[in-house]
């Protein structure tokens, strides 16, 4: 048996760590890489449901017909689902490892209608990236969260295979939503999706970004609401996105609770061979501790246990300042 292996959104796992969408899976010859490298899953880069959308804008200011505009946009849709397709397709051909595809989307849209596509062409599972932020000033309480059931909802209905749901750091009651997910069919949860981060030149007065890749810094998080989550909705996996830089980071993890951990700033920093040198920490912390198995300790510090809870909360964190001086 490999002492690493793991089940996550009812996928078997060589081990715990999955190559996050990024610009590196968008080829399947990379794929490939990645997985020789020693990576247990691989998300492909996502369909960005945005950019579709701003790309037949752009190319609609040039018409004034609505014909022409309704036209464009179901070109460029087409197009652009048929390339991912594709790329399922190539990767599925290439690789062994459990292949996830991505849409980054904000509604349901056609969306239900891609999933079964890509479901037809070979994905092990899907992973909705819905990253939005509530702006409006006539918000109604709930509206975003509803949002998310919504879509899970419409794609439920068309697929069978796995839903994997990354949810942003805004929102107010990720306990609450993760059941809610449940109910209407997903199977897993990434805590949580990383932004890209804002900046501005104030000497040129551009409007840039800043840090782009994550850091050890990152982890404390998605580590709290892991260990809160998974000690409250049960039967539902969890992965942890950002802030897990090496092996430490991915036993963290899966004490608070996570099934598997998604990673890609590390890889760019270091390149793919991070997959083996993390792999082996893993596997030299399990024989240190006499692990057998992932099982035997996943969640082992979450916050189930009546010592933990409090460790997770706010409270400690008060706790830390009435000792010093």
């Amino acid at each position: 048996m490999n002492i690493l292996e793991t089940k996550f959104a009812g996928l078997t796992l060589k081990n715990p760590i999955i190559m996050s969408s990024c610009g590196r899976t968008a080829k399947a010859a990379n794929n490939k890489a990645i997985e020789d490298a020693g990576a247990g899953a691989i998300v492909l880069k996502s369909l960005f449901e945005e950019n579709i959308t701003r790309e037949t804008e752009h190319l609609n200011q040039s018409t004034d017909h609505s014909e022409s505009a309704d036209y464009m946009h179901g070109y460029i849709r087409s197009h652009a689902m048929s390339e991912y397709l594709q790329l399922i397709k190539d990767t599925k051909r290439l690789c062994s490892i459990p292949v996830i595809a991505s849409i980054n989307c904000h509604s349901a849209g056609e969306w239900a209608q891609f999933a079964r596509m890509a479901e037809d062409a070979g994905a092990d599972a899907l992973e909705l990236n819905i990253m939005s932020i509530a702006t409006s000033k006539d918000y109604v309480n709930g509206s975003f969260e509803q949002m998310h059931l919504d879509i899970v909802r419409s794609i439920r209905n068309m697929v069978k295979f796995p839903l994997i749901v990354k949810l942003g750091q805004n929102i107010s009651n990720p306990v609450w939503l993760v059941d809610q997910l449940k109910s209407v069919g997903a199977n897993a949860v990434v805590l949580f999706n990383r932004p890209y981060q804002p900046d501005v030149d104030i000497d040129n007065m551009q409007f840039t970004v800043g840090q782009v890749f994550s850091s050890e810094n990152g982890l404390a998080e998605p580590l709290r609401w892991t260990a809160i989550v998974s000690a409250a909705v049960h039967g539902m996996d969890i992965a942890i996105s950002g802030g897990v830089h090496d092996g430490a980071g991915v036993v963290k993890a899966l004490l608070a609770g996570a099934s598997a951990v998604e990673v890609s700033s590390a890889i760019y920093k270091n390149g793919n061979e991070w997959f083996r040198h993390t792999l082996n920490e893993l596997e030299q912390w399990q024989e240190k501790h006499q692990y057998k198995a992932i099982a035997e300790y996943k969640g082992k510090m979450n916050a189930s246990g009546t010592e933990n809870p409090d460790f997770w909360l706010r409270t400690q964190f008060l706790k830390y300042f009435a000792t010093r001086e």
